[in-house]
C-alpha cells in the first residue's frame, strides 16, 4: 500500500556542507491519499553570505533573502507542518541532513521518516544509468518552471512521483517503497546489492568513488554492521556527507579477528593513501631520541631518524616524533625538568660549565657538582615516559587468531614490532618466512601490537617461528 500522507519537499541552500551552509528556501507539496492539500515555501535568511555562484545557480540573492525570517523563527512552525509526514526527496539525505543540522541548531529534535526519489528511480528503471532531476525532466517529458526554486523542485519531485504510480501497478510502487523504509539509509549512489553482500564478520572495508579511487579505508569487527552505521550517521559531520555523496563502490577483506583488521588497515591506508583517510597515513620518517653510552659511562643523547636504528637499539629509543623539531623540544623539555647537564649528554661542546649550568637550569654535573650517577638516574626518570618497549621474543612469532566460530584462522608474522605479513595458509606462512621482507620501523603497526600484547585475547595463540619451519603446527590449516 502507498503512504497515504506524504510530503514532497526540496530545499536551497547557500553551499553542499550541512554543518557549515545554512537553508535559504524551503518548499513542500502535502499530498493526501494522491490528492494535493496544501502548497507551501518560504525564504529563509540564512544569516552568512550567499555566494555569487550559488546566487546564479537558484536565482535566490542576498537582496532577497535579507527580510525573509530566519530559521529560528519559523522552526517550530515547520516542525509541526512536518511531523509524522513521510518526506519525499530527491537525494533526501541531502536535504534532510540539512533540516536535522537547522533544528539541531535551535535545540529542536527532529525525526521522519523519508523517501528517496532517487533510489526509487534507480529501483524501478534499473536499465537507466542517470537519475538526477535534470536527467529525469528530459527522460519523462516533466516540465518545470523556476528551476532550483524550492517549491518549483518539489512540485517537480511530485509529478515524477505521480509518473511513477502511472508507470507502475500500486503493488510493485508499494513494494519498491516497502523494501526502502524497512533499510537503512544509503548514498543514492551506492547500490543496495553491494551492501547486502557485506559479512557480518571481522575485517577491512575500502570505499571507492566515481572512476575508481579508494576514498576511504576501515575496520571492524562487523563490516555490514559498521557501514551501515557509518553512513546513516553522514550528517552529522562533514567527512560522512562527503563520502555519502562520492561513494560508488565498496569492497572488503574479511579477517579472522580484531588483531588482522587492525594490522590490515594501518598497510592499505599507507598503501592506498585514501583521500578520507587521516590517521595512518605513510611519514616520511620518524625521529626518536636515541641514548648511548658516552665517557666515563654517562649516557649522551642524539636524535635520530628510526630509519637508521637497527631493531636491536629499541630499548635505547625514546619517543616517536613527526619532526625532528618536535623530538628536540621534547629532549629540552626533560632535561629543564630534572636540570640535566647537555654537555654530559653530549649536546653541547667546550670546557667549563654548560649555559644551563650559568643560568640556574643545570644541576652541575659538568663541574663536579651533581654525581654522574644521580644525573644517570634523573636522565631515566626525564625520558621514562617516553621509552619504546623491547621486542619480547628473541626472534620473529606468529599470532596464531582464530574466529570465534572457528571457521577462519590466520597467523600475523612479526619480528621487533615490523609486521611481516599474515598468513591464511602453510603455503603463505612459509612464504612470509622465506622472504623476510624488511620493513621499516612501523609507529602505528608498533602501537597496535603493543596495546594488543597489554591485553587478554581470546581466539589467540602464539608460534615461534624462529625454529625449523618442519616444527610449525596450524592444526586447523589440516
Amino acid at each position: 500500500m502507498i503512504p497515504e500522507h506524504l510530503i514532497f519537499i526540496d530545499l536551497e541552500t547557500t553551499g553542499a556542507n550541512s554543518l557549515r551552509d545554512r537553508i535559504t528556501e524551503v518548499g513542500f507539496c502535502e499530498v493526501e491519499n494522491g490528492r494535493l492539500v496544501r502548497e507551501w515555501s518560504s525564504l529563509i535568511n540564512p544569516e552568512t553570505p550567499i555566494s555569487p555562484f550559488i546566487e546564479q545557480l537558484t536565482g535566490i540573492t542576498n537582496a532577497m533573502v535579507a527580510d525573509a525570517p530566519r530559521f529560528a523563527e519559523i522552526a517550530g512552525d515547520l516542525k509541526d507542518r512536518l511531523s509524522g509526514k513521510l518526506l519525499v526527496a530527491h537525494n533526501a539525505r541531502f536535504d534532510y541532513g540539512f533540516l536535522k543540522s537547522e533544528f539541531r541548531r535551535e535545540a529542536i529534535d527532529f525525526n521522519e521518516k523519508t523517501l528517496c526519489t532517487v533510489k526509487l528511480s534507480r529501483s524501478l528503471y534499473p536499465g537507466q544509468k542517470r537519475h538526477n532531476l535534470d536527467t529525469i525532466i528530459s527522460r519523462h517529458g516533466l516540465k518545470v518552471e523556476n528551476r532550483h526554486r524550492a517549491l518549483a523542485d518539489a512540485q517537480l519531485i511530485q509529478n515524477f512521483f505521480a509518473k511513477l504510480c502511472a508507470d507502475h501497478p500500486d503493488e510493485v510502487l508499494a513494494q519498491a517503497i516497502r523494501a526502502q523504509l524497512k533499510q537503512p539509509s544509503l548514498p543514492p549512489h551506492l547500490p543496495r546489492e553491494q551492501i547486502e553482500s557485506l559479512p557480518s564478520a571481522p575485517g577491512v572495508y575500502l570505499v571507492y568513488g566515481d572512476n575508481d579511487p579508494v576514498l576511504y579505508v576501515g575496520k571492524s569487527l562487523d563490516i555490514r554492521a559498521r557501514v551501515l552505521s557509518h553512513f546513516s550517521g553522514d550528517h552529522r559531520n562533514l567527512k560522512g556527507m562527503k563520502l555519502s555523496q562520492q561513494a560508488r563502490r565498496i569492497d572488503f577483506v574479511e579477517t579472522a579477528g580484531e588483531l588482522g583488521a587492525l594490522l590490515l588497515e594501518a598497510r592499505l591506508v599507507k598503501e592506498l593513501v585514501p583521500v578520507h583517510n587521516r590517521r595512518l597515513r605513510r611519514t616520511r620518517d620518524l625521529f626518536s631520541i636515541h641514548l648511548q653510552p658516552g665517557l666515563n659511562g654517562a649516557s649522551q643523547a642524539e636524535i635520530l631518524p628510526l630509519s637508521r636504528t637497527g631493531s636491536d637499539q629499541l630499548d635505547r629509543l625514546f619517543g616517536t616524533f613527526r619532526t625532528r623539531r618536535q623530538a628536540v623540544t621534547a629532549l629540552h623539555e626533560a632535561i629543564l625538568a630534572q636540570g640535566l647537564c647537555n654537555k654530559v649528554l653530549g649536546l653541547e661542546k667546550g670546557s667549563g660549565a654548560c649555559f644551563n649550568y650559568q643560568i640556574k637550569k643545570c644541576r652541575g654535573a659538568c663541574v663536579g657538582k651533581d654525581p654522574l650517577e644521580l644525573h644517570e638516574a634523573r636522565v631515566a626518570m626525564a625520558l621514562a615516559k617516553l621509552k619504546l618497549r623491547s621486542w619480547p621474543y628473541p626472534g620473529a612469532v606468529g599470532i596464531q587468531e582464530s574466529s570465534p566460530a572457528g571457521d577462519r584462522t590466520e597467523i600475523h608474522v612479526l619480528d621487533n614490532w615490523r609486521h611481516l605479513g599474515t598468513a591464511d595458509s602453510k603455503a603463505s606462512l612459509w612464504q612470509i618466512l622465506a622472504e623476510r621482507a624488511t620493513l621499516p620501523f612501523d609507529l602505528d603497526s608498533y602501537k597496535i601490537l603493543t596495546r594488543f600484547l597489554e591485553k587478554k585475547k581470546q581466539h589467540i595463540r602464539f608460534i615461534d617461528l624462529s625454529s625449523s619451519a618442519s616444527k610449525f603446527q596450524v592444526s586447523s590449516w589440516g
